[in-house]
């Protein structure tokens, strides 16, 4: 393995994690009625667990509310059971072969809640990228006692400086995406 493929593999490794935290992100409340909310709700369809998004079209009618309507119209109930198990604070209500959601206004103290829980997730990908870091710190060792590499201690410690430079840029995006949707959060 040479430097590049090293640092190529960290960077990538490091950008899953903030792939992940944006999908978290998006998942969490700001008041406004969002399809992202429940498009990934685990709902057991037949006795596998699916996410919500395959299992129906989510819109927005209005900016308070949630439609779900089902493409299986007897899925209905299962959708709704795994909404409410789902502990987002949501109640669904059966409409026909629909379900729909009133999304009520956020109190202060929910809100910090939600500011709370997305600086946590941030917390959770920014350990994930300095694991990223250790792992590719570990093969930067590796490769500078290998014999067949020709690495010198310096081109080493240059490497481990790059990796360490990556993961300072991902912690600013990090904090930048988690900044953001507190602020949304907390928004009236």
């Amino acid at each position: 393995m040479d430097p590049d493929t090293i640092l190529l593999e960290a960077e990538e490794s490091m950008d899953k994690s903030i792939d992940y935290l944006k999908s978290e992100l998006r998942g969490i409340r700001t008041g406004r009625a969002t399809a992202a909310l429940v498009e990934y709700v685990k709902v057991d369809y037949y006795g596998a667990q699916s996410d919500l998004k395959t299992l129906a079209a989510i819109s927005v009618p209005e900016a308070t509310q949630i439609l779900i309507q089902p493409f299986d119209p007897s899925s209905t109930n299962e959708i709704k059971k795994a909404i409410e198990a789902a502990n987002m604070g949501l109640t669904p209500v059966v409409d026909g072969k629909a379900v729909r959601i009133n999304v009520p206004s956020l109190s202060g103290d929910r809100r910090k809640q939600l500011a709370s829980q997305a600086k946590k997730i941030g917390e959770e990908t920014k350990v994930a990228a300095r694991n990223s870091r250790r792992d590719a710190n570990k093969q930067a060792d590796q490769l500078g006692k290998d014999s067949a590499s020709n690495l010198s201690e310096d081109e080493v410690k240059s490497l481990k400086e790059e990796i360490q430079e990556l993961l300072k840029k991902k912690e600013v995006m990090i904090d930048g995406l988690v900044d953001k949707k507190t602020a949304e959060i907390m928004t009236v």
